[in-house]
């Protein structure tokens, strides 16, 4: 194999293992990527092999899924738990579109950056994590709609990488009142059209600059990112329900402070 497909491969199991935990899964594939020496048009890989984690939760979560949808037309819950999560999506939406350029030319090439917010975030879930606030909300089925648009708009603070989407959205519900296991699960429901939302339009600005080399490396991270991302979904709530979020704010801020080094010792 190639180098870049070696990479690709890696990077795809990277993504599919720390999406849906609250480490920043772009931040942590943009600085493997950095150190790696791999280089994608546009930024489009990092951005489009999160498709394969949407597969994974869709998989997962199949059952649930179509519960849920086909109890809509006469279930008022069901109906209003799709509604909060579209809601929890539209300001991704409307400031995704407005800062892409940013984002993309500007915080994704600034690993110094993404470090910091790594040990930012990390800090910050490391005190929510030990708060002693009493939880009102137990089902991701059960947010109510203003908490929803609220998690919505604290998910966009993760369009700068290093944050974490599933870290901020996960931060916001707790902060809002949700115990561990219902934060996790609404960041998971959440994902499904933040993400795919980012993979079409990501697509659709990178559509001529794609060549069958780079799609090939997608297409590979994709799978990758599907198979990793499986085993994480399906055992994640049960470790967060009984450990809390306290191991994954340390992993964040020991990653941050050896990237930093690195970054400064001239890596």
């Amino acid at each position: 194999m190639e180098h870049n497909t070696l990479v690709a491969v890696a990077l795809g199991l990277l993504e599919g293992l720390t999406e849906f935990i609250p480490v920043s899964s772009t931040g942590h594939v943009l600085l493997a990527g950095h150190f790696l020496g791999f280089d994608s048009p546009g930024r489009a890989f990092e951005v489009l092999i999160q498709l394969g984690a949407i597969m994974a939760i869709l998989g997962v979560y199949s059952g649930r899924l179509w519960r849920i949808f086909t109890s809509a037309p006469h279930d008022p819950r069901a109906r209003r738990f799709i509604l909060a999560v579209l809601l929890a999506f539209l300001p991704a939406v409307v400031i995704g579109v407005l800062a892409h350029r940013i984002i993309k030319e500007v915080l994704f090439e600034t690993p110094a950056l993404i470090a910091t917010m790594l040990i930012v975030g990390g800090v910050v879930l490391l005190f929510v994590d030990r708060m002693a606030n009493r939880p009102r909300h137990f089902s991701a089925e059960d947010f109510p709609l203003p908490m929803a648009l609220k998690i919505g708009f604290i998910q966009c603070l993760a369009m700068i990488p290093g944050v974490s989407r599933s870290g901020a959205t996960i931060v916001g519900a707790l902060l809002l009142g949700a115990d561990k296991r219902s934060a996790a699960e609404f960041s998971f429901f959440l994902s499904m059209p933040t993400m795919l939302g980012a993979f079409v339009y990501d697509l659709y600005k990178n559509r001529d600059i794609l060549d069958a080399a780079a799609a090939g490396n997608i297409v590979i991270g994709f799978v990758c990112a599907f198979l990793a991302a499986v085993v994480v979904v399906r055992g994640l709530l049960n470790y967060v329900s009984t450990y809390g979020y306290g191991f994954f704010a340390w992993w964040r801020i020991v990653v941050g402070a050896v990237v930093l080094l690195a970054l400064q010792a001239g890596w």
